[in-house]
């Protein structure tokens, strides 16, 4: 069944049919979704949600964007936060040159910190990188060493898909992928081999064709394997089930 590694349920988007949505998931293909925070706030929503759904699971991070807020003592409780029960990643982390809401020293710095977390707590983590390649890559490449994750909706070129392949880190792939103008990204889905890759949502952000500018949900991830799977050269199914595997050993997840 489908695996969405990255979503956003918590976001006030769904707030109208929150409920109703994630109990269809299992009838419309979905097995298993990791929601994932971004903020201080959302390290509740995240966990207690993870806590209601038994196919949920919970990342507690601090997104680039939100990092201004943090502390000795909120970092602190994040630790706590992140040895509740079902919590598998820290996430999603990292740098942000696009909205540049936080200046970049304070954003390496927090980036750094969580990286430290993650190896700390054992836990994977998950990796958002937007228009900041080359201070990402040195980042990872000086303090991510042994850690396992994902770089979540990835968008630079190919050259720097493989290096983190070789790091030992998955690509996180969604809707852009069907978008007709996504040329990058679909060199990166040609050339990284399938059991490196991961299939996310980010939702509801970044809908698929047919459903571009929509709000996503999990079961668009139809859309993404068969794109991959056009690319690729094989089924859809194959694509569904490759990710799934991939997933569950990334979160490791029996």
């Amino acid at each position: 069944m489908i695996f969405d590694s990255h979503a956003h349920y918590d976001d006030k988007q769904f707030d109208i049919d929150r409920e109703e949505l994630l109990e269809s998931l299992s009838e419309l293909g979905v097995g298993t979704v990791v929601n994932v925070s971004a903020s201080y706030e959302s390290w509740r929503r995240c966990v207690e949600m993870a806590a209601k759904y038994p196919y949920i699971y919970a990342a507690v991070g601090t997104h680039p964007d939100e990092v201004g807020v943090l502390n000795e003592e909120i970092f602190a409780e994040m630790k706590e936060w992140c040895k509740r029960d079902k919590v598998v990643a820290i996430g999603e982390i990292g740098l942000d040159y696009y909205w540049d809401n936080e200046p970049h020293d304070v954003q390496k710095k927090w980036f750094i910190r969580q990286l430290d977390l993650a190896r700390e707590m054992n836990l994977p983590v998950i990796i958002h990188s937007r228009e900041a390649a080359a201070d990402t890559m040195e980042i990872m490449k000086a303090h991510a060493q042994g850690l396992q994750g994902v770089i979540h909706c990835y968008s630079y070129a190919r050259e720097q898909a493989e290096e983190y392949v070789k790091m030992g880190f998955y690509i996180g792939i969604g809707g852009v992928v069907t978008f007709k103008n996504a040329k990058k990204l679909k060199e990166v889905a040609a050339v990284i081999p399938l059991e490196r890759i991961l299939l996310e949502t980010d939702c509801p952000y970044l809908a698929p064709a047919p459903y571009r500018g929509k709000r996503n949900q999990s079961s668009y991830i139809q859309y993404v394997a068969e794109e991959i799977a056009q690319i690729k050269g094989i089924t859809a199914e194959e694509v569904i089930a490759v990710t799934e595997e991939n997933a569950r050993k990334m979160y490791r997840l029996s």
